[in-house]
Parts: structure tokens; C-alpha cells; sequence
């Protein structure tokens, strides 16, 4: 339904298993790693645990795609079986005949001469079972007494159990001490963390045929509060989100959406909260607010009494502030004309404040940039008008009817999000969208269009005002996009077993981003590897020294010579 809306191919968060959408992260890399090494070694048994919906089916299917070819498998989904009922739905997994009812030793001697023949053709035999927290103790005694047939060096059949965290107690009790003890590997698979929540979201979304980000920052955090970090909740809530943004014709995907999802799927009573604290907290900041309007009276009286001069705290200014800042409607019209306005953070602003009377007696009035400033923002709830300034940077405009990322596709450029803050916007060097938060922490978004030292030239709706680096930090919410020409070529991966053309590329690439001098190289030696573990880490990427997709974008982006720059010394088009 949504699916060319967002300019997929597919319905990226389907909670079915299919194998075009696995994905591993650390953690499954390492639970695979064990199951591997438990079916390597000449022992029976090998446990996976995991909560629900953790990725256990996920890392047992890939195991199965992983095993030899001289490998027979049986995979039993529903262990609710007698012993009688499960050598038989063994047999049938192993295509075995054998009669009608059969008793359990006519069962276990089939059995036993299909895994003997198979040891002497040099096949292996591996049995897995899924759900294994329901198997009776019967059951997994009588598992234990099949795996008892075996060589001098190796068992002849190999277990592997996959379940809930209650099967590691069911393997406590007693009468299975046998057979916890013949358990060469277990592992316990956690959830994901907050950073592997946003690549396997990237990553659903890339399978189904979008390679720009959906989801804000912000909208990742509320994902993994709500779903533990647990996949299958998270392409719950993810289809859910995905369908009231379609609704609303909205992208990307923020975190109110992600809370009206968690209520809906999950049940989670998050409007109801607000019910209940928003008027404890209107009336705390009434009292509030009383008390320190009837402190600052009678203090301000005071001191006004003493000087005989009115009282005020200017916030904001303009950059071409007079000594009167009375300003008419037609002078605030002409200074729109001629110049963006420049705003300044309270900070900067106290310690610049005039200290004769004719000064703080023109401060008393309406400052007309903070006007400008609020109206401004009123004009940048949709990233759609922030995308449209930062197309106007690139000389081009986005597409009626496609996302901006669509449009930017569509006429040679690609959008790129990142996380980062003051310096990785500037050090980037890139016009960008940002997303920002107001002072009632309600998102607004503006394009980025000039840096000059401490200052931003932004467009926030049709008005472009310079900002100071304190009010940029106090409203950035930490994620931008940017638009740029990516490589025509596809990027392969750099690692210790790349050619010696592609590691004197990243030489050069690495040594250019480090305003360096380039070495020959003609190996993956140790400081070319620290060289690209430094750009790694202070780029936020995983340190693993090996150049990837996202190593190589972010090097490409400092390569690239086309398009405009927030500094007068980049590249341009």
C-alpha cells in the first residue's frame, strides 16, 4: 500500500524469516560462531537461548545455509511430542520408512542403521530444534540415549537446541545432568543496542530498495525504548510507523509516530501519560512563575527606584543594530531586503549589553529580529520546505509528487544522513538540512547554507538569518542530511586482500581527508590500517580497519570536487 510512496520494492519489515533480509549483528555473528565451533567439536549437544523474537530462528536458518554439503539436516518447529512422536517426526525429517505403528525400539533401530550408514558414506547428521523450552525431560532423556551411538572420535548425531531462557532451567533440573553435561557450546543471545537497532532498520530498508534514511535519530531512541531492542517488536512498530506516515504524506519517520505505533501495537498507554502530567506541570509552573514575577517586581523595584531607569533583558539582536532599536515596520521590511537577519544566543548577548541609558531605554522595545526569528520558525514544520532551500543551494528543485531524497535520485545527486554536531556539520563542509527543536521542544527543520567563523547563514522558510554557534548547539537535535554526486563507479571494499591499486587509493584518500602527503603503498600495512581506524573512530564508524560502504561514502564526500560548499574554499560545480 505504501510501499511507492516511500519508493520501496517490497514491505521491508514483514515479520516473516525471509533470508533476503537477514541480518547479522555483532551479537549474531558471535552466536553463529558458537553454534559453528559446538558443531565442529565431536560432542552432542549445542544450546541457543534467547528472549522472544531475539533472532534465534534467524541465526539457526543461517546456520542451515552455512553447513556442508555432505550434511543431513532435521529441523522440528513443534517439540510438544511424546518420545514415540518425536523419533517418528525424526525419521520422517531424515526420510527414514518405517512401518505402521512402530514402537520406540523399532523407531530408535532405524535410526541407528541410518546413522551408521551414513558415518560410512562421510555424511554428518545434525538434528535442530526450535521452541526446545517445551520438550518434555522424558524427551530430551531419551535425545541424550540416541546420541549415546558414536565412533572412537564423534558422535553420530549432533543436537542443536534453540529456545527461551526457560530451557536453560529446564536444563538445571536433576535428571538432565547427563545431558547438560554433553553441551559443548551454548550462547545467550541478547537484543539489540540502540547504534545495531539503526543499522538493521537501514538495513530492511536497503533490501526492500531505499538507500536513503527513513527514520530520524530521535525516532530510532523512542524505537529501541519500546521494543527492548527485540526484532520482530521492532518491525511491528516499524510497519506500523510506515503506515501513518503514508497516511499523513509525511517523511521521514519522527519519534511521535514511533509513540503512536508503540501505543497501538504494544498497547502502551503514552497519550494517557501527557493526561495526567501536563496539569501537575502547568500548575507547578504557575506557582512558579508567580513567585519569581512577584521576586523580580519588588527586587526591580528597587534598584528602579535607585537609578530611575526601566528594566529589560534583551534575548536577541539584529546585525545592523542603532543606537535606537525602535524599529518601524518599513525599516524591518528594507533590512529583510538587504541583509538575512542575525541572531545572537542570550549568552553573547549579555555580556554585549550597553551601559548607557539611551541603550537599555531602546532595548525596552520589541526587538525585531526575535520577531522575524519566531516567524520563521512557524514557517519550518516540514523538512519539505528545508529540502526545497537546500535544492535552491544545488541550483535545482525537488519533484512534485517523489520524496526529497526521490527527486535528488532523479537528477543525479544522492542524499546522505548523518549524526553529528557543530564541528561534523562544518568539518563535512556540505549545505545540509537540519533538524532542529524549538524552545518547546517541537521539531522545526532548516537548511544550512553558509558558514562565516562562529556563524550560520540558515534558511528557515522564505527568511535567511545568520545564527551564532551556542544558538545552533541549543536547538540542533544532532542529525543532518546532506545532497551530494556520489561516484558513478560502485565502491568495492578495501581490506588486507584488495588489490594494490585499490590501497593506494585509500592512501591518497585517507592522506587528502588529513591534509597530508600520500605514501607509495603497496600492502594493507599497520599504519595504513591505524590511519583508517583514526578516520573510523572520529568519523563515528566501527573501527574494524576494514574500508566499507559507509567508510568509503564518508571518504567520497570528502573527494568529491562537485557541487556548492559552506565555506568560499570548497568545491563547486
Amino acid at each position: 500500500m505504501y510501499k511507492a510512496f516511500y519508493g520501496l520494492s517490497d514491505n521491508p519489515f514483514s515479520i516473516a524469516p525471509n533470508p533476503h533480509y537477514l541480518f547479522l549483528s555483532d551479537r549474531h555473528r558471535e552466536a553463529l560462531a558458537h553454534l559453528t565451533y559446538g558443531l565442529g567439536e565431536t560432542g552432542g549437544f549445542v544450546l541457543l537461548t534467547g528472549e522472544v523474537g531475539t533472532g534465534k530462528t534467524t541465526v539457526s536458518r543461517c546456520l542451515l545455509g552455512q553447513l556442508p554439503d555432505n550434511t543431513d539436516t532435521a529441523f522440528i518447529l513443534n517439540p510438544s511430542l511424546t518420545e514415540l512422536e518425536l523419533l517418528a517426526t525424526l525419521c520422517d525429517e531424515l526420510k527414514i520408512s518405517y512401518g505402521e505403528n512402530p514402537s520406540l525400539k523399532q523407531l530408535t533401530d532405524h535410526l541407528s542403521r541410518f546413522l551408521l550408514a551414513n558415518h560410512e558414506k562421510g555424511r554428518n547428521t545434525v538434528l535442530i530444534i526450535d521452541e526446545a523450552q517445551h520438550l518434555r525431560a522424558e524427551v530430551l532423556e531419551q535425545l541424550r540415549l540416541l546420541t549415546n551411538l558414536e565412533t572412537d572420535t564423534k558422535k553420530l548425531l549432533q543436537v542443536i537446541l534453540i529456545g527461551q531462557p526457560e530451557l536453560q532451567l529446564l536444563l538445571k533440573r536433576q535428571e538432565l545432568r547427563q545431558l547438560a553435561q554433553r553441551i559443548t557450546a551454548r550462547y545467550h543471545l541478547l537484543p539489540l543496542n540502540e547504534d545495531e537497532v539503526a543499522l538493521y532498520v537501514l538495513h530492511r530498508l536497503q533490501v526492500a530498495g531505499r538507500f536513503e534514511p527513513l527514520f530520524t535519530r530521535k525516532a530510532i531512541k523512542v524505537l529501541q525504548k519500546y521494543t527492548g531492542g527485540i526484532p520482530r517488536l521492532i518491525n511491528l512498530l516499524c510497519e506500523r510507523a510506515l503506515m501513518a506516515g503514508y497516511a499523513q504524506s509525511k517523511v521521514p519517520i519522527d519519534h511521535y509516530m514511533v509513540r503512536q505505533a508503540a501505543a497501538e501495537v504494544l498497547g502502551e498507554e503514552t497519550p494517557q501519560q501527557h493526561k495526567y502530567l501536563w496539569p501537575s506541570a502547568i500548575a507547578t509552573a504557575l506557582v512558579l512563575a508567580f513567585g519569581v514575577s512577584y521576586w523580580l517586581f519588588t527586587d526591580n523595584q528597587t534598584i528602579a527606584s535607585a537609578t530611575n531607569l526601566p528594566q529589560a533583558t534583551p534575548l536577541v539582536t539584529t546585525a545592523s543594530a542603532a543606537t535606537d532599536v525602535d524599529t518601524t515596520d518599513n525599516s524591518l521590511e528594507h533590512s529583510r531586503a538587504t541583509e538575512p537577519t542575525k541572531v545572537v544566543s542570550e549568552a553573547n548577548m549579555v555580556a554585549s549589553q550597553p551601559s548607557n541609558m539611551a541603550s537599555i531605554q531602546a532595548a525596552a522595545s520589541p526587538d525585531p529580529s526575535q520577531r522575524v526569528l519566531q516567524e520563521a520558525i512557524k514557517q519550518s514544520r516540514s523538512i519539505d520546505t528545508a529540502f526545497a532551500g537546500l535544492f535552491s543551494v544545488w541550483g535545482k528543485v525537488p519533484f512534485k509528487g517523489l520524496t526529497a531524497c526521490q527527486s535528488a535520485v532523479e537528477q543525479g545527486l544522492a542524499c546522505y544522513q548523518q549524526q553529528g554536531n557543530w564541528m561534523s556539520l562544518t568539518r563535512l563542509n556540505y549545505p545540509a538540512v537540519v533538524y532542529l527543536v524549538d524552545d518547546n521542544q517541537q521539531d522545526f527543520y532548516g537548511a544550512v547554507i553558509a558558514v562565516d567563523g562562529e556563524q550560520l547563514l540558515m534558511q528557515l522558510g522564505e527568511q535567511q538569518l545568520w545564527v551564532d554557534r551556542a544558538w545552533f548547539n541549543q536547538h540542533f537535535s544532532g542529525t543532518f542530511e546532506i545532497l551530494w554526486q556520489a561516484p558513478s563507479l560502485p565502491m568495492m571494499e578495501i581490506s588486507q586482500k584488495s588489490s594494490p591499486g585499490q590501497l593506494q587509493w585509500l592512501e591518497n584518500a585517507l592522506a587528502h581527508v588529513a591534509n597530508r602527503n600520500a605514501r607509495r603503498v603497496s600492502q594493507f600495512d599497520l599504519k595504513l590500517e591505524n590511519d583508517l581506524k583514526a578516520f573510523q573512530s572520529q568519523h563515528g564508524l566501527k573501527a574494524d580497519g576494514i574500508a566499507g560502504n559507509q567508510t568509503l561514502v564518508r571518504l567520497n564526500l570528502y573527494l568529491s570536487e562537485q557541487g556548492p560548499r559552506l565555506t568560499d574554499n570548497g568545491a563547486q560545480s
